[in-house]
This record gives C-alpha cells, structure tokens and sequence, in this order.
C-alpha cells in the first residue's frame, strides 16, 4: 500500500491525471515479483501468458501421451481385460480431474498459484521418473527380452504409483496455472478484458497442440519404438518448460493468497442465522459495506434478489454490533461477502448438469481408441497408424472451432448485439453440448456398421473397414469441446468469487473428472443389468461387446440432460460486479456481454 501511495504522488509531481495514473499501474490487488503495484506496460497480458502456455504445452503433451495410450497399455503389456482397463482408466482420469478441487484450494488459501504450479511441476516430474524407472531399470521393467502373459508386480506398482504421482501434479498444476495465466488480465480495463476472453481461446489452442504431438510423435514412438524413450522424452520436454516458466517470473502478476475461503462463507451462515428474525432493510443502500475507496483493493459485487434470506448477514442492528468495536465478520457481514456466497450456491446447478457432458468426453480416451484398435490403420505404402493417433483428430476439431468461434463468431455478432462476447457463457456450454449428442449418434452407427462387417466375415474381423471411419465423431466431439471445455474455463473463473479463480478452474475440471467416475459406474450397473438379461455390453474384447447400444444410450440421456441444462441456464443469474470506483458504482452482470463502450 505504501508503493501504491508513493507511486501516485510521483504522478502528481510529473503533472499526470489520476486517469493517466489508473493507465500506467493495475490497481486490481495483483502485484509484481518484488511486491509492488504492477506496470501496466512491462507485465501481464501476453508477454506473461505465453511464458505459462509454453509449460501447460508440456503439461498436456505429457497428460495425453500417457492417456491416450493407457488403454493400451493396460490391454497389451499388463494383459488387462476391455472392461477392467476402462475402469481402470476411468478412474485415474476422475483422479487426476478430481484432484484440482485439493490444488485450488491450497493455491487460493495458501500457497498462491505461482508457488503451487512449482511445487506441483516437481511432483509431476517424480511421477514421469517413476514411469521412465519402470520402463528402463531390468528389474522394475515388466518382463525379461521375452513376452510373458503376466508382468512382475513390482512393475505394476512402480507404473501406478508413477501415473498416480502425476495425477496429483496435475491436481495442483491444472487449477493454478490457468487462473495464473487469466491473472495477467486486469478485469477493470476494458481492452484486457477483451484480451483475456482471447486468452481461453488461445490457451485451449496452446493445449491442443500438445494434445496432437503427444497422439502423433508421442504415441508413434510408444508403439514403434518403445515406451522407455517415450517417457524420457516427456520427462526432459517436463523439466526444460519449468525453466521457462521460471524465465517469465519478472513479467508476471502476482495475487497473495488470502486464506481460506470457506471462512467468510461460513460467517455469513451463521450471521444470517442469527438474524434471522430481523425484518428486511427498506432498501438494498441500507445493507452493509465496506465504502469503496482508493484505499480499497479488489472488486465489490452488487446486491442481487435471489437467496434474500442470506441478505439478513448485512443487515446493521445494534442488538448484534457493538458501538465501539469492529463488527465481528460472525455477527455482520458485507454486501460482497454474501454475494459471493449466493454465486458458490448459484453454480452448483450448472455443475450438475454439465456432468453428462464429462460421461460423454470420457468414451474418446477409453473405447473410441478400442475401436482404432480393431481397425485397418494402414496408410502410405503399409505405414501404420497407432491406435491413439487417431485421437489426435479431436484437436484438429477443437483448434478449429476455436479458431473460427473467436475470429469469426464473435466478431460479427459483437456487431449486430452490441456486446463483449457475442453471446453468452451459458449459451456457449449448451451449443457444445449439441454437438455430444451428435457425436454419441455418430458413434453408434460406426461401431454398428463394424460388428456388422464382423458378423459378415468372422475370420478376418473389422480389419477390412479403413480407421478414418471413426474421423467424424472424433472431429465432432472436438468442435463440441470447442464450445462446452472453453466455455466451462470461462465460466467457473468468472463466476466463482475472486478470491476462488483456482477452484473455479479445479470445478470446471472436475466435471471431467466427475464424468469419467460416473462413465466407470455406469459401465458397471449397465454391464450387471445385460448379463442378466442374456448378454453383457461388454465383452471380453470389442467383438463381443455391443457399444453401439451403450453410445445410443449416452446420446438418449444426453438429450435429457440438455432439456434440464436449458432450464437451469435460463433462470441463472450471472454475477453482478460494480465497474466503478464511485461512490454508487454501476453494476454490470459479469457474463461478458455488457454493451461496449
């Protein structure tokens, strides 16, 4: 605070204008590497943020060279069966998209998010050693030079302990280096504002292309090569990406942590309760609040309807506050503490019905690459497409859209509505999750039509249909991603309340996560109710199994999943931020679309 006084009276002596003065430093509680007010001109924005894409590049060329190649791992080195590596699959994903909700918190309340995306990229890099150890020491390697039908299980606990490392480097890297990376944008100027919507955009792209190197040199190298260089690779791309993110240290914008956030939370349960019996105020002026200020660092939230029971926590009555004492934050809180609490409770519904849409995503990693397995890969003169690489199609799909949506869509409907983002968050999520439901369809009548070519010529199996058969439905569920994954990004950063954005990122990631548990239970009650009607669903192998009733099942619930989403969406209200300074400030609803200025 003392910089920040010193820094304006050094303006006032050069002549300059307060305006100018709000131009020249970011006066949104973030600060610089030596604890100061930031410089608007030499950090932040993307001279920052493309220091942290480069590291969440590694992050995801690693995340998906391992998980897009562990079903296969599991069926072809530790000889698991169809259903049980799905499960197993399943789960570590619902691990690692789970474990964000720990990361975020210890980044928001503790740490800080610069200090976890370190600590984490050291647990990460442990991980991809234990995995490099597991593959390349004689006697921690699966088997001896020969194929055995059953690997040592030292291997096996070696490879899981290491996956499962990563899964909590993930949990901590995933959370804090996005919301980090959307730091370097002060919400309070209208052209960094602009540039941070850019940003999830340009960041999902950033992800995809190691999404496609990781399904293309990665994987190619796994099945061609062999899984030790593989991993070597990912550990040495690992630790040179942590030196650059360490590179960009004097760029960035820092937030301090500020513990945690449950606390205020919880004081305004409890001093609604206890004020339970107080009639309202007369007016919403007549709650409390800390009077905006120069003093005052951080964003205050307009006072909404919904949830007024909550209201009661602001309400100023002597009977609960003493005359010549502080309030205490258990008898009285501010106007912003309770709208931060209603936004906690007002996303809860959205979480809930995105959920199908993480079912839907988990079916690309586990049995859509099964498909490719069972498939004709040859191309160019016998070359041999590995089965993951295929996976690589839903990153074309995604940067796509992606592309299209921010340099196309949003352009021209910002000029026929008026507003920031074209339209809405909620809308984007839902447009995405159209595309699912497409995806499931197509799926279905793929896998249908390869059980028929079986049917037709049992001997030679599905190996006559071409593997760019499945081309649509991972393009399609990649433009999906495009819409539902950038938008749920947007969403819980935005929402949630400030001091939250790394667990806004982590319950945005735990819809995956979420969805790949729900993916694996699901399997398990429908594989129970069709073996005991006469046939399971899921075979001991693709052959035996029918997945096209599965994919036509999700498509069904995901059709009905969206009719509840359009409900909750259309009666959400986004939250309510006050732009201004000012004494009365202006509130604009913090979905991006206010009109421009």
């Amino acid at each position: 605070m003392e910089d920040k006084k010193a820094m304006k009276m050094d303006a006032m002596k050069r002549g300059e204008t307060g305006e100018m003065d709000e131009e020249k430093w970011v006066y949104d509680s973030s600060m610089d590497h030596k604890g100061r007010v930031p410089s608007r001109a030499s950090t932040g924005v993307w001279k920052a943020s493309l220091f942290i894409i480069a590291i969440e590049f590694s992050e995801r060329l690693s995340y998906f060279g391992i998980a897009t190649s562990l079903i296969i791992y599991l069926t072809k080195v530790l000889h698991q069966d169809l259903k049980t590596a799905a499960k197993n699959v399943n789960c570590w994903a619902g691990v690692t998209t789970l474990m964000p909700l720990l990361g975020g918190f210890v980044a928001d309340s503790y740490l800080g998010r610069f200090s976890t995306v370190l600590v984490s990229s050291i647990v990460y890099i442990l991980g991809l050693l234990l995995l490099t150890m597991s593959s390349t020491i004689p006697a921690l390697k699966p088997c001896d030079n020969t194929i055995c039908l059953e690997p040592r299980k030292v291997h096996e606990v070696i490879f899981f302990l290491g996956i499962y490392l990563i899964s909590m480097g993930t949990g901590g890297h995933k959370p804090s280096l996005e919301s980090f990376g959307a730091d370097q944008f002060d919400d309070n100027d209208a052209a960094e504002r602009r540039k941070k919507m850019s940003f999830f955009n340009w960041w999902n792209s950033g992800l995809c292309c190691g999404l496609l190197l990781a399904v293309t040199v990665i994987v190619y190298v796994q099945d061609q090569v062999s899984w030790a260089v593989a991993d070597i690779t990912l550990t040495m791309v690992m630790a040179t990406t942590i030196v650059i993110f360490c590179a960009g240290r004097p760029f960035y914008r820092y937030r301090k942590a500020s513990g945690s956030p449950f606390t205020p939370m919880l004081q305004v349960i409890v001093a609604a309760i206890t004020k339970r019996k107080l009639p309202y105020p007369s007016s919403p002026a007549e709650l409390y609040e800390v009077p905006k200020s120069a003093e005052t660092r951080g964003r205050h939230l307009c006072h909404t309807e919904r949830l007024k029971f909550l209201d009661k926590a602001a309400i100023v009555d002597e009977k609960y506050i003493s005359a010549d004492r502080k309030p205490s934050p258990w008898k009285l809180a501010t106007v912003t503490e309770v709208e931060e609490l209603k936004l906690i409770i007002n996303i809860f519904p959205i979480w809930l019905t995105t959920l199908q849409f993480g079912i839907t995503v988990a079916q690309a990693s586990t049995f859509f690459i099964k498909q490719g397995v069972t498939l004709d890969r040859k191309i160019f003169n016998g070359f041999l497409i590995p089965p993951a690489s295929i996976f690589g199609i839903t990153a074309i799909g995604m940067i796509a859209a992606v592309t299209v949506y921010d340099k196309i869509l949003v352009p021209f409907l910002r000029k026929i509505t008026g507003n920031e983002r074209g339209i809405n968050i909620l809308q984007r999520i839902g447009i995405g999750m159209i595309f699912s439901i497409i995806t499931m369809v197509v799926a279905a009548l793929v896998e249908r039509k390869r059980l028929r070519i079986v049917e037709e010529n049992p001997l030679k199996g599905s190996t006559s249909m071409s593997v760019f058969w499945l081309v649509p439905q991972f393009l399609i569920i990649g433009i999906g991603d495009g819409f539902t994954l950038v938008g749920l990004q947007e969403y819980f950063y935005d929402q949630v309340p400030d001091t939250m954005r790394s667990l806004g990122i982590a319950l945005y990631l735990s819809v995956l996560g979420a969805g790949s548990f729900l993916s694996s239970l699901l399997i398990t009650i429908v594989d129970h109710i069709t073996e005991k009607t006469g046939k399971s669903w899921f075979g001991k192998d693709m052959n035996s199994s029918r997945l096209d009733y599965f994919y036509g099942m999700l498509a069904v619930m995901t059709v009905a999943n969206l009719a509840i989403y359009v409900l909750v969406a259309r009666r959400y209200s986004y939250k309510n931020v006050q732009r201004t300074t000012v004494a009365v400030a202006d509130c604009f609803p913090d979905d991006g679309v206010e009109a421009m200025a």
